[in-house]
């Protein structure tokens, strides 16, 4: 007996900033899944999600957020877009939120990658299958390599091995995920401001003589199925505006949230894109 193909699951999205979740709601369509989009007031563009089936909800209504996905069928999730973590004041959580704090415990206090771990179990213990967005846009996923005309030279590669070394040590403490060097001086680090303030804080101290670049890679344990590095064309513009070279970022786990536009804004500014290889790149940039 012929046995019957499966239903593709339906997607649920929990939106944050940005373009990504439109991009991700439409392949999964392309798919085949159904798609239902919960957008993060103050965080989602309304503009983005109007295309598709979705509400929006505010940050601490959690109980409403984990309904309206039950009543939707999603039975996978992807958490995406870039989203300002909330005091405990600004929450204002209602009994379901409050609930899922305590069961998040001391990792509602800790560093944004033990929050997201610790909500993506609470999520799965609600019955959700989280998965990454690079699972849905693997399009989106940068390759290894140089990726625009200009190739960053020895100096360059010198900063971007002193920005490694950075990041991971930032990674390691939960802290950031990029940095900006230039000449061998650690300019800026990115904590809870994010790459665009970290860039603009760059530029303000940068140097005489050549510019520095902007490294980002995953942290050392990071969940790979929430916050992945992701480079836009703003990062891109944000980076030229700040002096920098070029953009060195982890390839195979970060996002370009518009590969051509990246690829356009980066050759139109005569800086680099270059996608590192960690297993390889490492150690030859130490």
């Amino acid at each position: 007996m012929k046995k019957q193909a499966e239903m593709p699951r339906r997607l649920g999205i929990i939106a944050g900033g940005g373009l990504l979740p439109a991009k991700v709601a439409a392949a999964a369509r392309a798919a085949g899944r159904g798609v239902f989009i919960v957008g993060l007031d103050g965080f989602a563009d309304p503009a983005v999600l109007a295309a598709w089936p979705h509400e929006m909800r505010r940050f601490g209504a959690a109980g409403r957020i984990i309904a309206s996905l039950r009543e939707h069928g999603c039975q996978d999730l992807v958490m995406i877009g870039p989203v300002r973590r909330p005091s405990l004041l600004d929450l204002r959580p209602d009994v379901e939120a409050a609930k899922l704090l305590a069961r998040i415990g001391r990792a509602a206090f800790a560093g944004d990658d033990g929050l997201l771990v610790a909500v993506i179990r609470v999520l799965t213990e609600e019955g959700f299958r989280v998965i990454g967005a690079h699972e849905i846009i693997s399009e989106a996923v940068a390759p290894s390599g140089v990726l625009t005309a200009v190739t960053p030279d020895a100096q360059a590669m010198a900063d971007i091995g002193r920005g490694i070394q950075v990041a991971r040590l930032l990674g390691s403490a939960d802290v950031g995920q990029g940095c900006v060097v230039q000449q061998g001086l650690v300019l800026a680090v990115e904590a809870i401001e994010g790459t665009d303030a970290m860039l603009a804080r760059a530029g303000a101290l940068r140097r005489d003589g050549i510019g520095g670049v902007l490294v980002k890679l995953v942290k050392p344990a990071q969940d790979m199925r929430a916050d992945l590095p992701t480079i836009g064309p703003q990062t891109v513009r944000h980076a030229a505006a700040a002096g920098l070279r070029g953009l060195a970022f982890e390839a195979k786990a970060t996002i370009l949230a518009d590969r051509e536009a990246c690829l356009a804004a980066a050759n139109a500014a005569g800086l680099f894109l270059l996608g590192l290889d960690p297993e390889t790149d490492e150690g030859d940039l130490q």
